[in-house]
């Protein structure tokens, strides 16, 4: 297992598991993981979030972490999927099936780190997405992926999936797959039909965040990481409700919390942060919505 550095706790260095036609020359693999995604208590919950038409409508599904199913106007999409129990040193506190997933128009990377960018995860989507949203750089490592067409974006970016629109957006996070590697920079996504949705990846505060408001109508923001402390390039709860203010969404979804731990702990160190970014934004936004959701729960929007 790959020993972390103190300066590393904000993302870990996983090792994928092996493609199933070989692994990327540039990816080391380990089989240290090869168990099957478990049941989640909320499966049946996921499930029900894929299984209705919602041609007209706009609903969201937090599978915990980053990991959002986004349906808008017919178009499914998945931002940052990291579906497997075990990543390392780190676990899931519940886990999830990607069994449970419909069909995928979309998937959007919003940077390399392994807790976002996860090989094992991306194989284990069947069908495939038909296509996946990357940041420059990070093609290379997909080039093995059974994904449909990988597309690379430059922040303004844009490409359209079936009358809906995405946008690349700044995001303020240093990225590289591992130490010494080359980086790569970082995105956020605005998800625009008839509704619009603002996710943010990583990110930290960034001069231009109040550019992205306007009729938003909800933001996906992180407000918290997996480890004891959290780096820069981060929001911690104060941090995540300045951004809403920023942004003015109509509703504001904390993600990024609650869900990774290491294994040697009975609970993530960040259950608490949701409660204190609602009551931070209380006091900074109080016209703004704070729906926080379990892992499966979804939103309708």
């Amino acid at each position: 297992m790959t020993e972390l550095a103190a300066r590393d706790l904000d993302e870990p260095v996983i090792e994928d598991e092996p493609a199933q036609h070989g692994a990327a020359e540039d990816d080391p693999v380990t089989d240290e993981c090869p168990e099957e995604l478990d049941s989640a208590a909320h499966a049946s919950e996921v499930i029900a979030a894929g299984g209705a038409d919602h041609a007209a409508g706009a609903r969201l599904t937090w599978l915990g972490h980053a990991t959002v199913l986004i349906e808008l106007d017919g178009v499914r999409m998945l931002t940052d999927p990291v579906l497997r129990r075990r990543l390392a040193h780190l676990e899931r506190a519940e886990a999830v099936s990607a069994e449970a997933l419909p069909p995928l128009d979309l998937v959007l990377v919003s940077h390399v780190h392994h807790d976002h960018l996860d090989l094992p995860s991306l194989r284990r989507l069947a069908p495939p997405p038909a296509r996946v949203a990357v940041p420059v750089g990070a093609a290379r490592l997909l080039r093995r992926s059974p994904a449909g067409e990988v597309v690379e974006l430059a922040e303004g970016a844009e490409l359209e999936a079936g009358g809906v629109r995405v946008r690349a957006t700044h995001a303020e996070h240093r990225a590289a797959r591992r130490p010494l590697a080359a980086v790569v920079p970082s995105l956020g996504y605005l998800v625009t039909g008839s509704r619009s949705v603002y996710f943010a990846g990583d990110t930290d505060l960034f001069d231009g965040m109040g550019a992205l408001a306007g009729e938003l109508d909800v933001a996906l923001v992180p407000v918290a990481g997996w480890g004891p402390r959290l780096p820069p390039g981060h929001l911690d709860p104060a941090g995540a409700a300045e951004a809403v203010r920023r942004l003015r969404p109509r509703v504001a979804v904390p993600i990024h919390w609650g869900t990774l731990k290491p294994f040697y702990r009975r609970a993530p160190y960040s259950r608490g942060a949701p409660g204190e970014f609602a009551a931070r934004v209380g006091e900074v936004a109080p016209e703004v919505e704070v729906r926080i959701l379990r892992v499966g729960e979804s939103l309708s929007f």
